[in-house]
């Protein structure tokens, strides 16, 4: 898909990986259905996964890349989650950290929207994370939700 082929093993992420980056790095769920209620004013039901117009709803209030890394760092991972901001080998973080770190209905929502199973998207995610976050510290620092959300849209 591009933007962040050389971020990860093989050099490739696939669209409902993109699908489900686009929402925990820009804060968004990216499709047509399945949006929050409270999101409605951002709502454009007949919109397709990827698409600008497409970016619906809020993701339980992670709060982008920041939100994130901060969800991830209280669930015990703040060690993994500094190695992949700061300069160095990037820690590996287990399928299992990543769904307790995000909560089940997290995952759900996300799994849902990328159109993949759970368990795949938590393999897959475990896999590409730390990677994307890299390449998007590569300075040690976070940038903002429009940042990221930029490279979504390019």
């Amino acid at each position: 898909m591009g933007i962040f082929d050389d971020a990860v093993p093989g050099g490739n992420i696939s669209k409902p990986i993109m699908i489900a980056l686009g929402a925990l790095l820009v804060g968004k769920l990216l499709g047509g259905r399945g949006a929050p209620e409270d999101a409605a004013p951002q709502q454009q039901p007949n919109a397709q996964a990827g698409d600008d117009g497409g970016l619906l709803g809020s993701l339980g209030g992670l709060g982008g890349l920041g939100g994130l890394l901060g969800k991830l760092a209280e669930a015990g991972q703040g060690s993994t989650v500094d190695s992949w901001v700061k300069p160095g080998q990037n820690q590996p973080i287990a399928p299992g950290s990543l769904e307790s770190a995000l909560g089940s209905q997290t995952i759900s929502d996300l799994a849902r929207h990328a159109g993949i199973s759970e368990q795949e998207l938590l393999k897959q995610l475990s896999t590409v994370l730390p990677g994307v976050v890299d390449k998007l510290t590569p300075q040690g620092q976070i940038p903002s939700q429009e940042q990221v959300a930029s490279l979504f849209r390019s």
